[in-house]
């Protein structure tokens, strides 16, 4: 008995992890703003108010509400919906704190990370949550989830319900483990006993239980999605939580058509918009008497997290785009100079950088740091990656744009292309055809002076207008030659990046590496990112990447403000500092009862 009982101790010992110190928080490197203990975040009212409506407005439609999956169309916001093992704190670059784990057990090797549940959390339909449906979202996600979550999830060897609040992850011998506990740490949790009978990978129009502030109460499918707050919210008084998700309700509409949608703003129809069209911020608001007698508040708030990757993406699978020097002729046919004092109203400032907005932007020439990473590659990068700081071609803005195209022209006809009665042609007499594609009707203004330009140096172009579901399909399978899409950069890169640059994510359906990128270069610096201990490696790596994209050509890089421009109906109070790393206004901002009640009284009017 005691050699079996001897066995049976070493078997447990081989199966559980060492013991850790538990965490009420995790972050890539260690630091961590909020000691254990603390009340809420500093970027809230504690003591807000609950009640009222808000109601918000999203682009085209939507046909599935599961947030893991491929298919189908999701609808935006799902997250109000649902939580993590552990919530961001959106003053920090990149902590989590507890949520629906009361704490967090990490290897000092970053080898094994345990979650124990908040033993009173439990999903609307009154369900409690256990780590069986931890488990169950993991091998999900990474069997029949989109590929975004399967390629960051690839090195969770295990994941393992040790009890029924208690969950262990462990993971590979890889360098990704810096980040992969953040990861796990903040993947929606899915309900297991909801997806009996039903297929994981098809899109589904019913509303899944969370266990989140909101619930969907109401599905007018493809035109609006309706969350309610869950009045007797379990977490609704943990230190991430105090002073957030204010209102009762919160509505998204959509529309097809963004013009329809300013306008619907100035009739009441929503409350608040985030303006990203020039146009609009700059001429529509003055005239709308809403805005003249202050009913309507237009507002300009600081934008300090990377500003995103913001492109026309050339596909470099298409053999007419996988030579370089015809992305950059490409790229020198863009006149953005005249673009932003004529459509942009100089609203604008031209995108540089992967990273723009942010310290990991490449800047100058590459330092001592970078130069290591780079130098094994020297001889197949471009030799002006090491003797020039990136800038897009520039223009004096005066719509004339000869030299750079010019310049365009004789690259073209460097890499092999001819011309025939002013057509670009292949050696075969093959003309060269490029088509964008898109699905915003109105984007065409801006790309049409760009398609001029291009048609100038003998490009036959074509502008094709989709509808929301064909482009997704599209874009999914890598079926086109130029398209316009944004992604965020983290403020802490990591693992994510593999998903938008690396060689294996180039074959990958629904990858975000929508160019195409396929180069053991930025393999390497890939991983010398996601294994960086510390920020100055990070800092470094991500430049080096940077630098090795920009001079790659592998987008048309577009514009951005480093701003939230903000337009809202008057109806709010806010705390007194926002986040650093947000808005914040879904998640701590909350009706004024005086403002409100005058604004109803105005329109009634």
């Amino acid at each position: 008995m005691k050699l079996l009982g001897a066995i049976g101790l070493l078997s447990l010992c081989l199966i559980a992890p060492a013991l850790a110190q538990p965490r009420h928080g995790l972050s890539a490197f260690g630091d961590l703003k909020h000691p254990p203990g603390f009340r809420h975040f500093d970027y809230v009212n504690p003591d807000a108010p609950k009640g009222g409506e808000l109601r918000s407005w999203q682009l085209e439609s939507y046909d599935n509400l599961n947030p893991l999956i491929l298919k189908g169309v999701m609808a935006r916001n799902l997250s109000l919906t649902f939580q993590g093992l552990m919530a961001r704190g959106m003053d920090e670059p990149d902590a989590v704190y507890a949520d629906l784990a009361e704490s967090a057990e990490l290897a000092d090797d970053r080898s094994w990370v345990a979650f124990n549940i908040n033993p009173k959390a439990k999903f609307s339909n009154g369900t409690p949550v256990t780590a069986e449906d931890v488990v169950f979202t993991v091998e999900a996600a990474k069997k029949d989830g989109h590929p975004v979550y399967q390629l960051v999830l690839r090195d969770v060897d295990s994941v393992r319900a040790e009890s029924r609040l208690r969950v262990v992850f462990r993971f590979a011998e890889t360098e990704s483990r810096r980040d992969l506990p953040l990861t796990v740490a903040q993947l929606p949790i899915l309900p297991k006993a909801w997806f009996a009978g039903r297929d994981f990978a098809s899109p589904t129009m019913e509303p899944i239980p969370g266990s989140g502030p909101y619930r969907i109460s109401r599905v007018d499918a493809g035109r609006s999605l309706t969350y309610e707050r869950v009045k007797d919210w379990w977490a609704r008084d943990l230190p991430v939580n105090r002073g957030r998700h204010n209102f009762d309700w919160y509505r998204d509409d959509y529309y097809r058509d963004r013009e329809i949608a300013f306008e619907a703003f100035f009739a009441g129809e929503y409350d608040f918009r985030e303006e990203v069209t020039a146009r609009h911020w700059a001429t529509s608001y003055t005239p709308k008497p809403a805005f003249q007698d202050g009913r309507v508040k237009r507002e300009v708030f600081k934008d300090e997290t990377p500003s995103g990757v913001q492109a026309w993406f050339l596909n470099s699978r298409k053999s007419h785009l996988a030579d370089p020097r015809v992305r950059q002729a490409i790229n020198l046919a863009y006149d953005y100079e005249w673009a932003n004092k004529t459509l942009f109203y100089g609203l604008y400032k031209r995108t540089r950088s992967m990273f723009e907005n942010s310290d990991l932007a490449a800047t100058g020439l590459p330092s001592p740091a970078e130069l290591e990473l780079l130098e094994p590659y020297r001889d197949r990068l471009p030799p002006e990656l090491f003797t020039r700081e990136f800038q897009p071609p520039q223009t004096d803005g005066s719509g004339n744009n000869r030299a750079n195209l010019k310049k365009a022209q004789a690259l073209l006809l460097e890499a092999g292309w001819k011309i025939s009665n002013g057509k670009l042609v292949d050696a075969k007499g093959k003309p060269f055809e490029l088509e964008f594609m898109l699905y915003e009707p109105s984007f065409q203004r801006i790309i049409n002076p760009f398609a001029r330009n291009l048609e100038r140096i003998g490009i036959d172009i074509s502008i094709r207008v989709v509808d929301i579901s064909t482009f997704e399909n599209r874009m999914r399978s890598f079926d086109y030659d130029v398209m316009s899409r944004r992604f965020v950069q983290p403020l802490t890169p990591g693992i994510e990046q593999r998903n938008y640059w690396a060689s294996r994510s180039a074959g990958t359906v629904g990858s975000f590496n929508f160019s195409g990128v396929n180069d053991p270069a930025a393999d390497d610096l890939i991983e010398h990112i996601v294994k960086a201990r510390n920020r100055d490696e990070l800092r470094a790596a991500t430049r080096a990447l940077d630098r090795l994209l920009m001079w790659g050509w592998y987008v048309v890089p577009h514009w951005y403000s480093g701003t939230f421009k903000l337009g809202y109906w008057d109806r709010f109070h806010r705390p007194a500092r926002k986040p650093i790393y947000d808005v914040g206004l879904v998640d701590t901002w909350w009706i004024d009862p005086a403002r409100d009640k005058a604004l109803n009284l105005q329109r009634q009017r």
